[in-house]
């Protein structure tokens, strides 16, 4: 599963893993990515949506209907 939200549209971040002897290789921080279904009441149908945890948080707040018409403003495929 790719590491990117429909809604907020994060992705993962690139640093470095730093042992006890201080050496650095290259590791990646995924954000909190979760398939979650919704009801879509306006299509008769469920919705599977790749969101980040933040944005099951902002769907808790905004409504389905607003967070899928802000998915389709950035150009993603519900």
């Amino acid at each position: 599963m790719s590491a990117h939200c429909q809604l907020t549209g994060s992705k993962p971040g690139f640093g470095n893993a730093i042992s006890h002897s201080h050496r650095r290789t290259s590791r990646r921080f995924d954000p909190n990515v979760q398939r979650k279904r919704y009801w879509l009441p306006s299509e008769g149908r469920h919705v599977r949506l790749t969101l980040s945890a933040r944005a099951i948080k902002t769907i808790d707040v905004i409504g389905i209907e607003a967070a899928v018409a802000r998915v389709r403003a950035r150009g993603g495929k519900v």
